[in-house]
């Protein structure tokens, strides 16, 4: 017999397996990784075959955590049964004690029906039903054995509680009626049948007592009830909005890494390929290659660990400046390099941006000049700014065609949809696409204004 383990047989203490990478990664890193906490947070448990277990909120009383809580229900109420069972018993001793003569004395029968409720209600989170009827059936016994009036309601009054919190309002609402309906028939029409002889009976104004009592638990449970429920949302709400931010963060950090790393290796990968092509013909050209190489993997490298160090430490200042469009120069050198040139027009007056903004606008035309190194036969791209007092609106040309073999600008990778998703944050949008003549445009634009969450460019002082 094969002493190996069953390829689907999952043994004890074992992780589920990891592949690719991972399973070169040390085994403390490995049970890491292997149980992380995305897939909870996402809505999937870690590990498939088994359900997943809702972890208890920490808002609430703890008589609240119940089944519908998920792991609360293994832990038993028992400290506020042991409460209502002290209450039952010495106040059930002090009611016998006023009302002797009028009621049957307590003997062991009705100590183990004060008891019965209390033990009942250790359960009343798991089966709230069992419990309601319970206390309720224990009540209607130890009045119909003609026994002291006292806290005996008290048992059936929190298991009715209970119940209308858990959702079982209808329960609750029967197994109070059963015992304002066991009060009537053993008050009234079994009176003279049962316990104690001679008893008398209890009035009406009792039992108009009793219905303002069942009607009072009802609403204050129903009112819990409604409070639990708002709560819940609210901190759905709350964490729902909490992975919504770490979701457009993720996106975020994606955009920047991707619209660094593109440009860069895409100007690195021109010039690897230009060095190798020159290294034995020209020399000197491919020196200059390899020098443009290390300058777009240093400004690579510093833009990288800027990113990362925002992951580090969220809440620090950025260390370096973040790139706007002062540092457009610089990239249409970058693009020069890879063989692209490119010629910058201005319609408007030029003035400083807000951030945001500022960072959009360059890394549109990073990501359109990119593409154009990357996909398009053209040699020559155009970048055209246009302010207005409302907008900024950036135009990136090239005469194309397509490169042969490229895939083309128009398949929409993660560089055109990350254009979109920074306009669309300021509130603006970026459009990509082949123009009439055969060449490929990307045009965005920017708001300015206080709809676009940046503020709006500052008024020109008279002279």
């Amino acid at each position: 017999m094969d002493p190996r383990p069953h390829p689907q047989r999952r043994t004890s203490g074992s992780r589920r397996p990891l592949t690719g990478p991972f399973r070169e990664l040390p085994g403390r890193l490995r049970r890491r990784i292997g149980g992380t906490s995305d897939a909870v947070a996402g809505g999937t448990a870690p590990y498939p075959h088994r359900p997943a277990t809702a972890t208890p909120p920490p808002w609430g009383p703890p008589w609240w955590r119940g089944p519908w809580q998920g792991s609360a229900s293994r832990h038993l109420p028992w400290l506020t049964s042991l409460a209502v069972l002290v209450i039952q018993q010495a106040g059930s001793q002090g009611a016998a004690a006023n009302q002797e003569g009028l009621r049957t004395p307590l003997d062991v029968y009705a100590r183990l029906l004060l008891t019965v409720g209390p033990l009942l209600l250790l359960v009343r989170h798991r089966h709230p039903r069992t419990a309601v009827f319970g206390t309720a059936a224990a009540t209607i016994i130890y009045l119909g054995a003609g026994y002291p009036y006292g806290p005996v309601f008290v048992s059936v009054a929190v298991a009715a509680f209970a119940a209308v919190v858990a959702g079982q309002r209808y329960a609750a609402a029967a197994a109070l009626g059963l015992v304002w309906a066991g009060h009537l028939l053993t008050g009234y029409a079994l009176r003279e049948w049962l316990p104690p002889a001679n008893d008398q009976p209890p009035g009406w104004q009792s039992e108009l007592l009793i219905a303002a009592w069942i009607a009072a638990v009802l609403a204050a449970a129903e009112l819990a009830r409604t409070r639990r429920q708002e709560w819940a949302r609210r901190r759905a709400e709350e964490e729902e909005a909490e992975r919504r931010r770490v979701n457009e963060e993720r996106l975020r950090i994606a955009r920047e890494l991707h619209d660094v790393l593109a440009h860069s290796i895409s100007v690195i990968n021109v010039q690897a390929g230009m060095g190798l092509a020159l290294l034995d013909s020209d020399p000197a050209q491919a020196r200059t290659a390899l020098t443009t190489i290390k300058t777009a993997s240093k400004e690579a490298l510093g833009e990288v660990r800027q990113v990362l160090d925002t992951l580090r430490a969220p809440g620090d200042a950025p260390r370096a400046p973040a790139p706007g469009l002062a540092r457009l120069p610089d990239l249409t050198a970058q693009a020069a390099d890879a063989g692209l040139r490119v010629t910058v027009e201005t319609d408007g007056e030029a003035r400083s941006l807000p951030p945001g903004a500022d960072l959009a606008a360059f890394r549109i035309v990073q990501e359109a000049l990119t593409n154009v190194i990357r996909h398009s036969g053209s040699r020559t791209a155009r970048v055209r700014l246009r302010y207005r007092s409302a907008e900024l609106r950036v135009d990136v040309d090239d005469d194309g065609p397509a490169s042969e073999g490229g895939t083309g600008p128009t398949t929409g990778g993660n560089g055109l949809v990350g254009m979109r998703e920074r306009a669309a944050a300021l509130g603006g949008s970026a459009e990509a696409g082949p123009r009439d003549d055969g060449g490929f445009r990307v045009t965005a634009r920017l708001p300015l204004t206080a709809g676009g969450n940046v503020t709006p460019p500052p008024a020109k002082e008279s002279p």
